[in-house]
């Protein structure tokens, strides 16, 4: 057998002359005549050009090469050269090629339903890709996503393990908890009419490892939700999850910004220097999202004050309301850039976001003109100077209550970032977001929410208003976004019981309840918690940012579809009735004719 004895896409000017044994895949193959044949062999490393002479070798083995077909698997013996043809720059072996001297074949290819071409896979169904996973990850962007993720894990252990963390793993067959999303249940075979629940994090298992003693635990872990899947979510995904005993938030924080410095530099070469961060309040006041992208400025701007002078209609109903503004968002330029189709998709796109429209006015050398304008006279002077407005600007406006505004305008604001192209490629702007309020307020089921999850903590000082005011009480939670994107997020944690139950009686869990649900953690606190907290890295997201890919299923060797199909596996299935007995469940789908 013909063993490698290195990759060909490593190969160099400064190999030439040595002999090789490569292994691989026949990528495309050229048959010149005259007793030339060539192949391009690729293996995880990329591209390298094998060549079979008749004036080097062997007339035997130039035939057998002749019947190579794409997707083939050889290995190859020769000795390294310069391209005889001359360079070629779209290979980075482009210098250099392999004159055969032996051949093995290890196996012959059908005719593949895809090709591992990146050039052609944005013409392939994704459906037919992902069928063919096998083929797809054969692509040299997939191979390089594949080593990326590894590097990132890699650098992930070194780091942790530097700073005295231990990797300890957490269980996958656990009890339902409510966590925010529907579990995947798991019917048990010994526990007639029981159930497991796979964890969608592992937030109980870290706090009770901190009341056990071990410190500073990290796991990469893969976590289970069974929610809708989107470009950016997976039904089953992987987080980098870590937490530490006798920390302040600034200590989490300093040492997960100190990762993230870690990681940027040792994939990308990419220095990011001190995180700034920003309060939640400010983040939706002035971007309308609590994870804004600072690659660009647009920020919402409130301009109620003067709004009330208008008497414009739209602008007094909405000020009538409770927590009633009317803020606006200025696009420089925006009175050439923009047309009228694209004013009016706006207005439309607003709409999803409960807003009733998008007044719009354009601000020029003659000062105000269509949209709006003749409801603006009255304050034109004034608009003009709170907003910095210059000629060729356009305004737009969102007015209705608080919430509807900020999150309208906060997504306008995304969208006309990407459709101005305001953000640039290899740009990164990281955010610690903090003082995220502890609860939002459910107004159907009349009770509190927590925002982030229920074993927050709030920040020191805040705790009385657990009892006075929830909804002003700030919680110890902190995110890291980047460009727009969360890619951690985390706590300090509740470690006294009392607080504990209490949180739980504000989000509607009767002490019973909790009992049922969380006892096992209520009962871990009450003996000697030390104070605690942590956080958990997205790794899908984060190796989508590093690598640039907006897709999720990009990222993870065997992704489901949005549907939650593994459409290479045929998963999910129906099983065998035998399987059902024995697991004491029952099929109440009708049987399809």
């Amino acid at each position: 057998m013909l063993k490698r004895t290195c990759y060909g896409g490593e190969l160099r000017e400064s190999r030439i002359g040595s002999t090789v044994v490569l292994n691989g895949w026949v990528n495309t193959y050229r048959d010149q005549g005259k007793g030339l044949f060539f192949l391009d062999l690729r293996d995880r490393s990329g591209l390298v050009q094998v060549v079979f002479d008749l004036e080097g070798a062997d007339p035997e083995l130039v035939e057998r090469a002749r019947g190579l077909r794409r997707e083939d698997v050889i290995g190859v013996r020769g000795v390294v050269r310069a391209r005889v043809a001359g360079p070629n720059p779209k290979l980075e072996t482009g210098t250099i090629e392999v004159a055969a001297s032996e051949l093995e074949i290890f196996s012959k290819s059908a005719p593949p339903p895809i090709l591992p071409d990146d050039h052609e896979a944005e013409k392939i169904q994704e459906e037919k890709r992902l069928r063919y996973r096998y083929i797809d990850l054969r692509r040299p962007s997939m191979q390089k996503i594949l080593r990326t993720r590894f590097e990132v894990t890699r650098a992930a252990r070194t780091y942790f393990a530097e700073n005295g963390f231990l990797e300890i793993e957490t269980p996958f067959l656990i009890r339902s908890t409510p966590e925010g999303a529907r579990d995947f249940v798991v019917p048990s075979r010994l526990y007639p009419g029981s159930w497991y629940a796979l964890p969608q994090s592992p937030q109980l298992f870290k706090q009770i490892l901190m009341v056990a003693g071990c410190d500073r635990y990290v796991q990469i872990v893969r976590c289970f939700r069974d929610e809708d899947p989107r470009a950016d979510r997976q039904a089953e995904f992987s987080q980098i999850d870590l937490e530490m005993s006798f920390v302040e938030r600034e200590d989490v924080m300093a040492m997960m910004g100190g990762f993230a410095q870690r990681i940027w530099k040792a994939i990308l070469g990419y220095e990011i220097g001190e995180i700034p961060r920003m309060s939640y309040a400010d983040a939706m006041e002035r971007y309308g999202i609590d994870r804004p992208d600072l690659r660009f400025g647009l920020e919402l701007r409130d301009v109620s004050a003067l709004a009330k002078k208008t008497g414009f209609g739209v602008f007094e109903q909405a000020l009538a309301k409770p927590r009633g503004v009317v803020k606006a968002i200025v696009v420089p330029g925006g009175a050439e850039k923009l047309t009228r189709k694209q004013t009016d998709a706006y207005a439309e796109f607003v709409k999803a976001f409960g807003a009733g429209g998008l007044p719009t006015v354009k601000y020029g050398a003659e000062g105000f003109s269509t949209g709006i304008a003749k409801f603006l006279e009255p304050i034109q002077a004034e608009l003009v100077s709170e907003l910095g407005l210059k000629p060729g600007d356009q305004v737009f406006f969102g007015a209705d209550s608080w919430r509807i505004v900020t999150k309208a305008l906060g997504e306008l604001r995304n969208k006309l970032g990407a459709d101005l192209g305001l953000t640039k490629t290899g740009e990164w702007k990281f955010l610690w977001v903090v003082d995220f309020p502890m609860f939002e307020r459910d107004e159907e089921r009349q009770r509190w929410v927590a925002l982030h999850h229920p074993f927050t903590a709030p920040l020191p000082g805040e705790e009385g208003k657990l009892e006075t005011d929830p909804e002003g009480c700030l919680s110890a939670g902190y995110d890291l976004v980047v460009n727009g994107s969360e890619i951690a997020g985390g706590s300090i944690r509740i470690h006294r019981q009392d607080v504990q139950q209490k949180v739980f009686e504000l989000i509607g869990l009767t002490a019973e309840q909790a009992r049922s649900k969380f006892g096992f953690l209520l009962d871990a606190l009450q003996y000697g918690a030390p104070p605690h907290g942590g956080i958990a890295f997205g790794l899908d997201r984060l190796v989508m940012w590093l690598c640039g890919t907006n897709n999720i299923r990009d990222v993870i060797a065997f992704p489901k579809t949005q549907t939650g199909q593994d459409l290479m596996t045929e998963a999910p299935s129906s099983i065998d009735p035998e399987q059902m007995e024995e697991l004491h469940v029952r099929n109440t789908v009708p049987t399809q004719p």
